[in-house]
């Protein structure tokens, strides 16, 4: 079988080309580049989980307590990033979406629906397939994501 489980975390880009681009990006969306913005970029470039935004902002007034970010700063943030696809997102339905950092191999995940353990794999027969099926229906597919959504080994016991 050639499904690889492991943690992802390596990055596809340095940090400061990664913060080039953002500030490219603020600019071209005629937004100011702020320590805020900066904040969560490298939070979210540090860090090796999936944060939901409430997580990413406490995060943030932990390690950076006399700097105000707003909440409201971190979901403008987060969906300029988004967009952008500098971060990706999973959604947890009506609890809201946990965010990750863009510049990363790519990667599937399978999502507890118990306990929200994220599981990040790849599997090299699946990547070919999605190919396949794409290429065999006429489409050019730029990019997918997928997430497998049911009860981990952990929860199951």
């Amino acid at each position: 079988m050639s499904t690889v489980t492991t943690d992802f975390n390596d990055r596809t880009i340095e940090y400061e080309q990664l913060l080039s681009d953002f500030k490219s990006l603020l600019k071209k969306n005629s937004l100011k580049f702020t320590i805020q913005r900066e904040v969560i970029l490298e939070t979210l470039y540090n860090s090796d989980e999936h944060l939901t935004p409430e997580s990413l902002h406490h995060l943030i007034q932990e390690k950076f307590p006399d700097l105000k970010t707003g909440i409201a700063t971190v979901y403008r943030t987060l969906s300029l990033l988004e967009d952008s696809n500098m971060v990706t997102s999973l959604s947890f339905g009506a609890q809201g979406k946990k965010y990750e950092l863009g510049a990363k191999n790519h990667h599937d995940h399978l999502i507890c629906t118990e306990c929200g353990t994220i599981t990040e794999f790849v599997d090299e027969q699946i990547e070919a397939r999605q190919h396949h099926i794409a290429n065999e229906l006429g489409f050019k597919m730029q990019d997918h994501s997928m997430q497998i959504y049911g009860i981990c080994s952990k929860c199951k016991k």
